[in-house]
């Protein structure tokens, strides 16, 4: 099994091409989607970063950071709104399934500690349960932000799924207690049955048709309680390439039933993955922030 020996910030111009012809080997030659080595050079001398992971003198896997502020409180200093914007996270698909992205998170987190800032935030298709996984249960992220078609709906660049760039908002309070839980491990997990025993709701439980296909619930109520957990498909990529018609249904009914969730007050505070009902199933927990089963402490921020 191929493994990271090393994880390293990038400093100078020729270690950036690296970074470059990684991106390429997802991204293509594709203009719009890979960020060029003048721009990366020109992050990692400001304030951002490129992080990258290696196995021997092998780059293997970058993540991409600079410096933001929030645009939806412009009047307020900058220094009361800064983070740290994670761009980009690629790692190779041999190295991929070995907490490769994991051990670069927590760096990246190191890196924000180091410079006094509490928060990151990123954006990921709120549909691919591997990205929920790693951001929402293993990082201890959580959001409370359904953005819809966020990078449009063009199939240029790589960032659509049939016609829709939907995202989450992923907020990382890196100096948090709960985050550094999850991250040190020194918390035990709660799983799906636990979750069940506590009356917790399946707002949308999924049906599997006569092909096999897994089908969005016909319909949903948000729950009157603390706690609600919506299912999403194990493998939305397989959904694609099988019936784009399911997947786009799938598109349309998580952007209703999170979008609902969310504006009704909860925010997502965990992600699931377990066998239930002979099938293995996937699912966002939503909490209410004053009443959580599992609150989201925010004394540290």
């Amino acid at each position: 099994m191929a493994e990271i020996t090393s994880i390293r910030l990038l400093h100078n111009l020729d270690e950036m091409h690296d970074a470059v012809n990684l991106q390429k080997t997802y991204w293509g030659n594709d203009i719009e989607s890979v960020v060029p080595a003048h721009m990366l050079f020109s992050l990692a001398t400001s304030g951002g970063h490129v992080l990258s992971a290696f196995d021997g003198d092998k780059m293997v896997a970058v993540l991409i950071g600079f410096l933001g502020t929030d645009v939806q409180e412009p009047n307020r200093p900058a220094m009361a709104n800064l983070r740290i914007v994670s761009k980009r996270m690629l790692v190779l698909p041999e190295y991929r399934g070995q907490g490769v992205g994991f051990k670069l998170k927590k760096r990246q987190r190191e890196f924000a500690i180091r410079q006094g800032i509490r928060l990151v935030t990123w954006t990921f298709d709120p549909l691919l349960a591997t990205n929920a996984q790693l951001n929402i249960r293993k990082l201890g992220a959580i959001s409370t932000s359904y953005l819809q078609d966020y990078y449009g709906t063009s199939t240029e660049g790589g960032l659509t799924r049939v016609g829709s760039s939907d995202r989450l908002l992923v907020e990382w309070w890196v100096t948090n207690r709960r985050v550094e839980e999850r991250i040190n491990g020194s918390r035990g997990l709660i799983n799906l049955n636990q979750y069940l025993e506590a009356d917790t709701t399946i707002v949308n439980p999924a049906v599997v048709d006569q092909s096999g296909l897994i089908i969005p619930a016909p319909s949903f109520e948000v729950p009157d309680s603390s706690l609600g957990l919506v299912e999403i498909p194990v493998n939305y990529d397989g959904v694609v390439g099988q019936n784009t018609d399911v997947a786009q249904k799938w598109r349309l009914h998580s952007r209703e039933v999170m979008g609902r969730m969310l504006a009704h007050g909860f925010t997502i505070t965990d992600f699931v993955r377990d066998t239930h009902d002979g099938r293995e199933r996937a699912f966002y927990l939503f909490s209410q922030a004053d009443k959580a089963f599992e609150r989201v402490d925010f004394s540290n921020n």
